[in-house]
């Protein structure tokens, strides 16, 4: 053989073992084809956000879920920094909420009961007997993160996708099941502007009395690898207070003062301090051993002001860091406790415990049931109002 047709098939096979972490955009392992599909009768699609820096943001109609989320490292090398899968069939058949726009009410509601105007309702009760996440699990489909949304608008930069839910989703007349009051046309509209930021806004009106709550269930991996867990991340929360939890991961009605606990990240820390290594009883802190690790929802002390940064969480290995605002009252930060390996990420890892981190912007878990108690927040919707959620993963490098 030729000594040029070596080189060449060397060449060859060095593209072909390319993998994401190589990739200077997320066409070089992500194939449309491998996300169209019909899916409860609705067809599934993938599209693509670029802005003038080359970053770009993928997004998927099956469950308004981010896929894949590349910004320029401290070198200036494109990395993806959200796990998640390269293909429809994983999504659609391995139980998860990967980047997903999480309703009608994200986080948990106690024993999956609400009542509104004098009449109680019966969820779902998935999650330790609450009702998480909307009640659905992949068994459900009724829950936002397992439907397919409908496609509004779509440009280079921008999407809109909506969800028309109807009066009683998520119902089961022979489980006792009532499903969530009122039919509700949602958006969710992901921009990705040039100074590298995803502003993420969503909406949603109703022509019933009912409770609402959207958020975005991205596993943020900064790292580049991510094979390599999120410990190693520095968190920081502009929260003085958080709500603590029961062993049953429901909030107890408490706002209580970070100081002095694990749960301060006030001044920055790494988050794998005081979780690294520790799973269960192996926590000395309750609040941690209730949690598995961190699983809790902080007040934050920007009270909704969107122009002011609530949360900022930097990988020392790439530099990348994002930054979150919110008009929401609290941040759901999440450390990828339950992550099992199901499944394969994008580049090939399993997707084991802490390999990913969710900063989730929200009313506080259980609202409807505790919006009476000082500190606490409404989350009800009333026909005639529009519901009005605004979040920023801001990206940049250092």
């Amino acid at each position: 053989m030729k000594k040029s047709s070596i080189i060449l098939m060397a060449g060859m096979l060095a593209m072909a073992s390319c993998n994401q972490k190589d990739a200077a955009s997320a066409e070089d392992y992500l194939n449309k084809a491998d996300f169209q599909t019909e899916f409860t009768g609705k067809q599934t699609d993938l599209f693509k956000l670029t802005n003038a820096n080359k970053c770009e943001v993928w997004v998927t109609n099956f469950g308004a879920r981010i896929v894949a989320i590349l910004v320029p490292d401290k070198d200036g090398k494109m990395q993806d920094v959200v796990i998640g899968f390269k293909n429809i069939q994983d999504y659609t058949t391995l139980a998860s909420d990967f980047g997903s726009t999480v309703g009608r009410y994200a986080n948990r509601i106690n024993q999956g009961k609400i009542t509104v105007d004098g009449v109680t309702y019966q969820l779902p009760q998935n999650n330790f007997g609450h009702c998480l996440h909307g009640g659905c699990d992949i068994t459900i489909p009724q829950g936002w993160q397992n439907l397919v949304w409908d496609v509004k608008e779509v440009s280079d930069n921008s999407i809109t996708l909506v969800m028309n839910a109807p009066d009683g989703e998520t119902a089961n007349e022979a489980a006792g099941i009532d499903g969530f009051p009122g039919n509700v046309v949602a958006t969710a509209t992901y921009t990705l502007n040039d100074n590298n930021a995803i502003d993420i806004v969503w909406k949603a009106t109703t022509d019933a009395k009912t409770v609402i709550n959207m958020t975005n269930h991205s596993y943020f991996n900064l790292n580049g690898d991510h094979s390599l867990p999120i410990t190693n991340h520095i968190l920081t929360l502009a929260a003085d207070n958080f709500t603590p939890v029961d062993d049953t991961y429901m909030t107890t009605g408490e706002i209580a003062s970070v100081e002095g606990t694990p749960m301060d990240f006030r001044q920055g820390r790494r988050i794998g301090e005081a979780i690294e290594g520790l799973e269960g009883d192996a926590f000395e802190d309750v609040q941690l051993r209730n949690g598995n690790g961190y699983d809790h929802n902080w007040v934050l002390n920007t009270k909704g002001n969107d122009t002011q940064c609530c949360a900022k969480l930097y990988s020392p290995i790439t530099g990348i860091f994002v930054e979150v605002y919110t008009n929401e009252p609290g941040i759901q930060f999440y450390s990828g406790n339950f992550l099992d390996g199901s499944g394969n990420d994008k580049q090939g890892n399993p997707m084991t415990i802490r390999t990913g981190c969710c900063l989730e912007t929200q009313k506080f878990p259980d609202s409807p049931n505790k919006s009476n108690l000082e500190g606490w927040y409404s989350a009800e919707l009333e026909p005639g109002q529009e519901y009005y959620s605004h979040c920023i993963y801001q990206f940049g490098a250092e």
